[in-house]
């Protein structure tokens, strides 16, 4: 083969450099070198059982995370699907014990979950609130309303089939895997290969330019939040199926781990930049903090230390991003 033939061979192949953006590759470094030490720290760390553990735990988060992301693509924010998954959850529960239908109570908490974040879409873009403000106070009355319906307890979720949703496995893969895989394949594929997709990413990018082209915002944004809000009610599913019970505080701080894991992996702040495998990495890398620390017999009240100091560290690298790429578009348009 010639020399031009293997540099032409050569240019074909998939380098890291167009395999990872720069915002992924700091975060796929840091999930290795958290590998590596844990490996090193925990003989545990890498046996199939544990890593199994870790990809289940991280299974609902990821969920939750994958519907943040097209909303925090599109120049939004939902802080509220940590109560949506536990109002989603109670409700599954009490449909199954009213009916004893599992098939009953996985369409209540999905539908929960849908009205819920039609209902925060719709104001947001009805009555043109800040979607911060808006979701912090649907955060506050979803949590209300699971409480009520719950009376203020756990409601029991008893079921052989129902059970099987959170804790069987297809085989051999426990089905919060294959649910978290379908969910970032199906996302994966929407944003990079759809007109839905591109429309997400210029709305984030610039929202009146989208509007100007034709763009219908506000049918778009209700319809993320309403995805949003049905990814979070199956979470709330899938959550209540592993406890065999409906809890109401069981979405506690699950909004922040979500968004944490959603900016860790690359996507901005303000909209337009970010990926579905990036908040895949963000997701692994705070399971795998968590993970970490329990094997390491660490107190649990450290894990929220450890969350915080990440989400800090996620919105200083989304700023010191926006900042970097400012700059050099400047210096482009000179």
């Amino acid at each position: 083969m010639s020399t031009s033939g293997t540099r032409s061979a050569r240019s074909r192949l998939p380098s890291a450099k167009r395999v990872f953006p720069p915002e992924q590759r700091g975060v796929l470094s840091a999930l290795i070198a958290m590998g590596i030490v844990l490996t090193i720290a925990s003989p545990v760390f890498l046996t199939p059982a544990n890593i199994g553990n870790l990809l289940v735990g991280v299974a609902l988060v990821g969920i939750v995370a994958a519907g943040e992301t097209f909303i925090m693509l599109s120049g939004g924010l939902d802080i509220s699907v940590g109560s949506i998954v536990a109002f989603s959850g109670v409700v599954s529960a009490l449909v199954l014990t009213g009916t004893h239908n599992a098939f009953a109570a996985v369409l209540a908490g999905l539908a929960v979950g849908a009205v819920a974040g039609f209902f925060n879409g719709l104001i947001i873009t009805t009555l043109r609130i800040n979607a911060l403000i808006v979701t912090l106070a649907t955060l506050s009355i979803y949590l209300g309303l699971t409480y009520i319906v719950a009376d203020g307890k756990a409601v029991g979720a008893t079921d052989a089939t129902f059970s099987w949703i959170g804790n069987g496995n297809i085989l051999g893969i426990p089905n919060p895997i294959i649910l978290l895989i379908v969910v970032f394949a199906a996302g994966h594929f929407i944003l990079s290969y759809t007109t839905v997709g591109r429309n997400i990413y210029a709305m984030g990018g610039n929202a009146e330019a989208a509007r100007l082209s034709g763009l219908n915002l506000s049918r778009y944004r209700i319809g993320l939040y309403t995805a949003s809000g049905i990814l979070a009610g199956m979470s709330g599913v899938v959550l209540t199926s592993r406890l065999g019970s409906g809890q109401p505080i069981a979405g506690a701080g699950l909004e922040l781990t979500a968004i944490a894991a959603v900016v860790l992996g690359g996507t901005s702040l303000s909209g337009g930049v970010g990926s579905m495998f990036g908040t895949a990495l963000g997701v692994l890398v705070l399971g795998t903090l968590s993970n970490g620390l329990i094997l390491l017999r660490i107190p649990a009240f450290y894990q929220y230390l450890a969350r915080g100091a990440v989400l800090l560290l996620a919105v200083g690298l989304d700023h010191y991003r926006g900042r970097i790429g400012s700059f050099m578009g400047r210096r482009s348009g000179r």
